[in-house]
């Protein structure tokens, strides 16, 4: 595979940018660039077989190659072995991964090695948890609760002031809960760079109300000038 440069990579803040927003769990193309449209700076593609957002190689590579070159394409996985990572990034030319289960140092570092953009994902309430971001080397840290019966995309809010110390250190994607009336007190607890949501802007699982997007991106656009994560 031939390597790719990382999003955002080496970036530092930019006056005047405000947080950015990750849009998780597409399953159409039509949604993903209405999603972009709107403003969002990433899309996210979920490879987990458990989630009801769970999309094949086929669905993503088309939503991937629609997408402007701009807008930031995330293969979410769980505990998935790195040969099936990195087959699935082959066949959909995804230049991110987000790895959502208790995958280790050394499984990012794997992937880091193959240029490719990784977030890491800590949990308040469960591990990995925010104490073991220096054992990784990640692109960002994904943060959420970690609570209810899926890895991610629970839509259970937590107390989001509790990433503010990370943010600090590390470039940090805030999730948990988001919706369009609560996104700016969040951004306002947590100070991160960006934030992500799923089920806070659904009309029903893998399908996105874009009015929902459209309002959630407009309550974070005046938001602190923080790092550009998604180049």
């Amino acid at each position: 595979m031939q390597k790719t440069k990382q999003p955002g990579a080496g970036a530092s803040p930019e006056k005047g940018l405000g947080v950015q927003v990750k849009i998780c769990g597409l399953t159409r193309v039509e949604e993903a660039l209405a999603c972009a449209r709107a403003g969002a700076a990433a899309i996210g593609c979920v490879f987990y077989s458990g989630s009801p957002r769970n999309v094949n190689t086929a669905i993503a590579a088309e939503i991937r190659r629609a997408l402007p070159p701009e807008i930031a394409c995330v293969g979410v996985f769980v505990d998935e072995s790195f040969k099936n990572v990195m087959r699935i990034v082959d066949r959909t030319g995804l230049a991110a991964v987000q790895l959502h289960g208790g995958e280790t140092p050394e499984f990012v570092d794997r992937l880091l090695g193959q240029g490719l953009f990784v977030i890491k994902a800590l949990f308040a309430d469960r591990a990995p948890g925010f104490a073991e971001a220096p054992r990784f080397n990640a692109s960002a840290f994904l943060v959420e609760c970690g609570k209810g019966p899926q890895p991610g995309g629970n839509a259970r809010d937590w107390e989001w002031g509790r990433a503010g110390p990370l943010a600090r250190h590390h470039p940090l994607i805030l999730a948990g809960g988001l919706t369009p009336e609560n996104a700016a007190l969040a951004v306002r607890a947590a100070l991160p760079d960006a934030i992500d949501v799923s089920s806070g802007v659904e009309a029903g699982p893998g399908r996105k109300d874009i009015r929902k997007v459209e309002q959630l991106i407009a309550a974070v656009s005046m938001a602190a000038a923080r790092r550009r994560i998604f180049a």
